[in-house]
């Protein structure tokens, strides 16, 4: 059975931690930054964590050897 191939574009996306959670890149802080506030742009700097639910899903299918 020849080896399981990891979905390259879900690699550069998705990232786990330690413990096995799947982090990944908050959007909307690309473009159009002076209407969005201090605070917000603050928040979306910080990595977010998959939910535990969509977590199975890219552990199994999309990054096989994460």
């Amino acid at each position: 059975m020849p080896k399981m191939k990891t979905k390259k574009s879900a690699a550069k996306r998705y990232s786990f931690t330690g413990t096995g959670k799947v982090k990944y890149k908050k959007q909307n802080l690309r473009h159009i930054l002076t209407k969005k506030s201090a605070k917000r742009k603050r928040n979306l700097r910080h990595a977010g964590i998959l939910s535990a639910d969509n977590t199975a899903v890219i552990k199994k299918q999309l990054l096989p050897y994460g």
